[in-house]
């Protein structure tokens, strides 16, 4: 028999099964900028492709500044599909500068009016409240003789010289929201006068929320002015902080989600953003978080008052966008000699 005529009607054959059997179809990647912690993104991302399992989430992730300026740089080309887990006073800049697609949410009705933008295809939505804690290292403090702490105030006692390290605004959500907190408790000029005092006993701004906590459950320095959930984790592994919250009120921002107006992958990016709002997520966020965008869910951390969200001040996320720049160029004209180095 002639092998190629024998041969022939066996791959018609196969090329006929073949093109009965389903396609079997390509993740579509997602290109997700956030400023979430990284011992968060793992969660997050393994619950949301329970019931995704068809996209995949290629994140980038740096501080809320960095992450701010990156999309601001890109705004003419956008790489980013999603921005999630970043400062709703960034989404209002981006908001601003027409780089949002509005779009609802399955849940939107579930997300308290509070902790959104408004309108019925909100622009962003929020996911948890982080706010401001000072990690003060009681065993520091016993060796070198320093006061107890309960104000911002309290900081800037002499005792406290060269003790201090907070996170840079310009890179930093966290120091974001302390600086627009204290511009808020004490006015303009009280608030500039506040930290101009405060500056005196500032060690080094650093590029990160979460470092000052770190090093001052370490021992390097004293006194760390951090946030809430990187204070009640370092706490929780043993460190010999207390977690301050001081009385005059805490600097806060919501860290939330927003599609990227012209992403060629809007379909999965509404996914995200529907599964970013739902109640499961929001549990999760509740593990990290005292205050979610959710209401009733909240779960009170081992280190965290159970009343946090009555302690939070009154802030305008409009203010803060708009302001924004201004803000940080003051603070980076008037402190900006005692930053670490960027990487």
């Amino acid at each position: 028999m002639n092998l190629k005529s024998f041969a022939q009607p066996l791959l018609a054959t196969a090329l006929a099964l073949a093109a009965a059997l389903p396609a079997h179809a390509e993740k579509t990647v997602l290109n997700v900028y956030t400023a979430l912690e990284t011992d968060q993104l793992k969660a997050y991302q393994e619950a949301f492709n329970k019931v995704n399992p068809d996209i995949e989430i290629k994140w980038t992730r740096d501080s809320t500044g960095i992450v701010t300026a990156k999309l601001l740089a890109e705004k003419a080309k956008p790489v980013a599909d999603v921005i999630m887990g970043v400062a709703a006073s960034s989404m209002v800049v981006f908001e601003r500068e027409g780089m949002l697609q509005g779009y609802a949410p399955a849940n939107l009705k579930a997300i308290s009016p509070r902790y959104r933008a408004p309108g019925a295809n909100p622009t962003w939505v929020g996911m948890d409240v982080w706010g401001a804690a000072i990690c003060y290292n009681v065993a520091e403090a016993v060796k070198q003789g320093l006061p107890k702490i309960e104000s911002w105030k309290d900081l800037l006692r002499p005792e406290f010289k060269g003790k201090i390290v907070m996170p840079n605004p310009n890179s930093s959500g966290t120091g974001f929201l302390d600086v627009t907190a204290w511009l808020t408790i004490y006015g303009e000029k009280g608030g500039w006068d506040y930290m101009d005092q405060l500056h005196q006993n500032v060690a080094v701004y650093t590029h990160s929320g979460s470092k000052p906590c770190v090093m001052a459950g370490a021992g390097e320095f004293p006194v760390g002015i951090s946030f809430e959930y990187r204070a009640n984790t370092v706490r929780q592994k043993g460190a010999p902080i207390d977690v301050v919250f001081p009385k005059e009120g805490l600097g806060w921002d919501l860290e939330s989600i927003a599609i990227v107006k012209g992403t060629p992958k809007l379909a999965a990016a509404q996914k995200l953003a529907d599964w970013a709002s739902t109640r499961e997520a929001n549990e999760l966020y509740a593990k990290n978080f005292a205050v979610t965008a959710i209401p009733g869910l909240t779960t009170r951390l081992k280190y965290v008052p159970s009343d946090y969200e009555q302690r939070l001040v009154k802030i305008d996320f409009e203010w803060m966008g708009k302001n924004r720049d201004a803000v940080l160029g003051e603070w980076q004209k008037r402190y900006a000699a005692k930053s670490e180095p960027k990487k």
